[in-house]
């Protein structure tokens, strides 16, 4: 999973205006939920960034959820994103 979690903060990086970004793997919390969903992750996305701050929470969401389209299609379940 290394290797998808460096896609994702690569095509953040790619796409955005990012001082910092630190992507969390939170998986190994929803195991035993009964809507976790095998091979989809639970990830957490911190990001510093002086550009996403001046836009709205729905914006910065947007985007980002834009940019991991695919992704969230297919191997995220749970995205909690964190904007500082």
């Amino acid at each position: 999973m290394k290797s998808f979690i460096e896609l994702v903060e690569k095509k953040i990086k790619n796409n955005l205006q990012i001082d910092k970004i630190e992507i969390i793997d939170n998986t190994y919390k929803h195991l035993k939920h009964k809507s976790h969903n095998k091979g989809k992750l639970h990830l957490k996305i911190a990001i510093k960034s002086n550009f996403l701050k001046t836009l709205s929470k729905i914006e910065t969401h947007k985007k980002i959820m834009n940019i991991l389209d695919e992704e969230l299609k297919s191997k995220i379940h749970s995205l909690e994103i964190k904007i500082n």
